[in-house]
This record gives C-alpha cells, sequence and structure tokens, in this order.
C-alpha cells in the first residue's frame, strides 16, 4: 500500500474524529428539543465557533485521541533505547497519567513535572478542561501511586480491574491503536485496543467495543483498495465473537452491532433508527450509533458527521468515533473544507497522524537518527527545562 495513500487515511480518521468532537461538543449536554429549538429542524450542521479563539473547540476525546497516539509512538522508540518495549498499553498509560496532568494543574504550574511519555505537554491547549469523564481521571488517580509513580500490572489491564464502567470513555480515544503503522495482526489489534480501553473502564462494554474501533479503522487504514465499510464491520464483529468468546455481555453487544448495521438500510430516518441503539453514554450504544451512522451516509461525510450529534445522547462521543472511521475510508482530502477551517489544533493532530503512519523512528545500527523523534519521544525531560 503506498504510503501517500495510508497517510491520507490516516489523516481522515483523526481530523474526521476531531470534526465530530468539535461539532458534538456544542450540544453534548443538549437534549434532542433544546438542540432543534437552537439550531433549526436538522440539528447543528455547522461549527459554533468560540468567541475568544476563534476556533472549533475540541473536548477530552480528541485530547486521550491524542495522548493514545503519543503513548504508543513513545512505547514503540522505546524499542531503539536502553529502557527497552514493553507493551502499546504501558505506554499508553504513562501517556495518559501526562494527560491527567493536564487537567489537574495549568501550563504555567506544570513546569517542573517530570513528563514520562508525551510531548504534548508542551501544547498549552490541551491544559482546557473539557467535560473530562469522571471515570477517566478517577481511574487514572487509582493507576498513579503517591509519588507519581505508575502502577504497572504485569498481566496487562484488562486483568487489572479498578472499576466496573462501560462508559464511552474507553472507546472515545483508542483509534491510534488501529492508525499506527506495525506489523502486528489484526487480532492483535483488537486486543491492544480493549487493553487502552481498560486502563480506565473495566467492564466489558467499556472495553470489547474499544477493541473493535481499533479492528475496524485498521482494516480501513491499511486496505490495499478502498474496502466495503459493510464488509469490513462484519468482519470485526465475527472476530470480535471469537477474539473474546466468552467475555461477559459479549452476545448482547453483538446483537446490537448487528441491528445498528441492518437500520442503516431500512426507510426510517436516522433519529428514529438511532433512539433503537441507546443514548452513547456506554461504549457499546456509542460504537453502534457511529457504525450505523457511517453505514448510512458512507458516501457523505458531512451527512453522517451531523447524523452522529443530532441525538439525546453524548454528541461528542458518537460523533468523534463516527468521524474517526468514517475518515479512515474517505481520508482527508475528501473531507469537506469547512470542517478542516477553524477546528481547534488541527497542526497538531496533522503531526500526530504523521508520525502513526511513519510508525516508528527513522533507525542505523539500532540507533535513532532522527533527532527530532528522539526529542519528541524518548528524551525523558522536566517540562521546566524545555
Amino acid at each position: 500500500m503506498e504510503q501517500k495513500i495510508v497517510m491520507d487515511r490516516i489523516r481522515g480518521s483523526l481530523i474526521g474524529g476531531a470534526v465530530g468532537d468539535a461539532l458534538g461538543y456544542e450540544i453534548e449536554f443538549d437534549r434532542e428539543p433544546e438542540i432543534f429549538r437552537r439550531f433549526g429542524k436538522s440539528g447543528i450542521t455547522e461549527y459554533v465557533l468560540n468567541r475568544t479563539t476563534g476556533t472549533a473547540i475540541i473536548s477530552d476525546d480528541t485530547q486521550m485521541t491524542l495522548f493514545t497516539a503519543n503513548g504508543i509512538l513513545y512505547e514503540e522508540t522505546r524499542r531503539y533505547t536502553s529502557e527497552g518495549f514493553r507493551g502499546w498499553s504501558y505506554g499508553v498509560c504513562d501517556a495518559y497519567a501526562d494527560w491527567l496532568t493536564t487537567q489537574m494543574t495549568y501550563f504555567e504550574g506544570s513546569r517542573g513535572f517530570l513528563r514520562a511519555a508525551s510531548w504534548l505537554c508542551d501544547v498549552p491547549e490541551l491544559f482546557e478542561r473539557r467535560a473530562p469523564g469522571n471515570t477517566c481521571l478517577m481511574a487514572m488517580k487509582e493507576r498513579v501511586r503517591k509519588g507519581g509513580e505508575l502502577q504497572y500490572p504485569r498481566n496487562g489491564y484488562i486483568a487489572s480491574v479498578i472499576n466496573n464502567s462501560k462508559g464511552c470513555g474507553g472507546v472515545m480515544r483508542t483509534a491510534p491503536v488501529g492508525l499506527c503503522r506495525s506489523d502486528k495482526s489484526l487480532d492483535k489489534i483488537t486486543i491492544e485496543g480493549a487493553e487502552a480501553g481498560a486502563i480506565t473502564h473495566n467492564h466489558p462494554m467499556g472495553y470489547v467495543p474499544a477493541g473493535v474501533l481499533a479492528h475496524i479503522v485498521r482494516q480501513l487504514a491499511y486496505a490495499e483498495q478502498k474496502p466495503s465499510l459493510r464488509t469490513v464491520v462484519e468482519k470485526a464483529i465475527a472476530d470480535m465473537e471469537r477474539i473474546f468468546h466468552g467475555t461477559p455481555c459479549l452476545d448482547t453487544f453483538s446483537a446490537l452491532l448487528k441491528n445498528a448495521a441492518a437500520l442503516a438500510y431500512n426507510d426510517a430516518d436516522d433519529l428514529t433508527n438511532i433512539h433503537q441503539l441507546g443514548e452513547g453514554w456506554v461504549g457499546d450504544e456509542a460504537l453502534a450509533i457511529a457504525i450505523y451512522c457511517c453505514l448510512r451516509h458512507e458516501d457523505d461525510f458531512s451527512a453522517c458527521i451531523i447524523s452522529s450529534v443530532n441525538h439525546n445522547g453524548d454528541s461528542d462521543s458518537t460523533g468523534a468515533i463516527a468521524g474517526n472511521i468514517l475518515g479512515a475510508l474517505v481520508g482527508y482530502e475528501a473531507i469537506e473544507d469547512k470542517w478542516k477551517q477553524h477546528l481547534e489544533l488541527s497542526d497538531v493532530i496533522l503531526e500526530i497522524a504523521d508520525d502513526l503512519s511513519a510508525g516508528r523512528p527513522a533507525v542505523q545500527d539500532g540507533s535513532i537518527t532522527d533527532q527530532r523523534w528522539y526529542q519528541k519521544y524518548a528524551q525523558k525531560k522536566s517540562a521546566a527545562s524545555v
């Protein structure tokens, strides 16, 4: 597969997710009567720009997606340092600890904290609290010991149970697991996605949807030819049933996803169909709504995103997941310019996307030769020294 095509799909997935997030964030806590009162019978169809920054602001969904990518790339880079490779989920947990810092202090106040994984801590805009999920906050506080030392469970995060949450915060951030260039098998990518979700969400419906999202975007980003989204979704469901066989609630989740796929081809309107899938506050429902919208509007990115946010539920998360999926299918260049303009941190999102496309640093004789990459993903330093 040509690098240029893969890069376009990865860019499309991350920017697409941010588009859905930014559009949905404006109405995240609004019910349908309020949405349609404010924006008309079609609901919100354009960005509402922040009066201070003039941008369409992202929420914690995109913030955590960026930190997920940063953690994966940090861990991949460790292969070429004296620290050594541990596994993606451990690097992602390091990055989430850095994200926690961004939510607990101001940018200026963070200078002096030891930054273990994330160059994103040098981006002041990421120190904004955009309705972060309580489960993510509390879980990361639990993962961090006194003095700031992270706990690294020997058998992974699915086995290291700290709660029973199935909130959608486990799935809305895991697209980068499927996007990073790697020789991992599709099964392994699916498990890696679930492990990343389980860092904070330990109910099966908190982490299994995270694995399924990684599976779907992986297929889309690295397909030799533009795939059928319906075929991709069907394979993801079948592989999920095999990989997670015996996991509690799996049969119910599988039935929900199959129903979402079936509803996409009926004659009912979007809102009627979405009401049959839930509101998206929990992981299984959020993924089901996103899959429905992507299948229903497979050839129209804008219609998909608009549909995915205009409902009673967790609009920014369902929008973000739908954008991750359809963005990976259509690619960055096919997304309308109106969505790319004024999108907060679009330059940072594209930079992370291009690094995911590379997957790992340039090396010679086992050593990193790209100093820019080394400084971003390998060089431990205090933020105060940056």
